[in-house]
């Protein structure tokens, strides 16, 4: 009996702390959602960016972001033959041809935000090359 009486006392610690944990993430995400809605790198830098002070800034191999956004859209090549030409990984390939961050935007939980870095394309650019990823049926 007395043991049944512990574990019933265990099990109520247990769910003050799963309900402990749950509001830390429910907090950390707002605030993570807080800093995207003010276009703050939410992350390590993408391919073609540093971060310096804080901010997202265009680096040295910028360059070859719309030079891969180029190839993709204009030439008849494969998503494999595009990645080595690249050093990338054809999944590495796959995630700089759909990140938002390229066009000076933030995507964060689904949404987007308007960033407070330099976009290295245009937006044109990015959505002819989102219209042919999804006409290849490339997700």
């Amino acid at each position: 009996m007395e043991n049944l009486e512990s574990l019933k006392n265990e099990n109520e610690e247990l769910k003050k702390e799963i309900e402990r944990l749950k509001s830390i993430k429910i907090k950390q995400k707002q605030g993570m959602i807080k800093k995207a809605g003010k276009g703050s790198v939410m992350s390590r830098a993408p391919f073609g960016y540093v971060i310096q002070q804080g901010r997202l800034i265009p680096a040295e191999n910028k360059d070859e972001i719309e030079e891969i956004f180029q190839e993709f859209l204009n030439e008849n090549i494969s998503l494999r033959k595009l990645a080595e030409k690249h050093h990338l990984s054809v999944n590495g390939l796959k995630k700089i041809l759909k990140n938002f961050t390229y066009i000076g935007k933030i995507k964060f939980n689904n949404q987007i935000y308007e960033g407070t870095h330099e976009p290295i394309i245009s937006t044109t650019l990015f959505n002819h090359v989102q219209d042919k990823l999804e006409r290849l049926g490339i997700r």
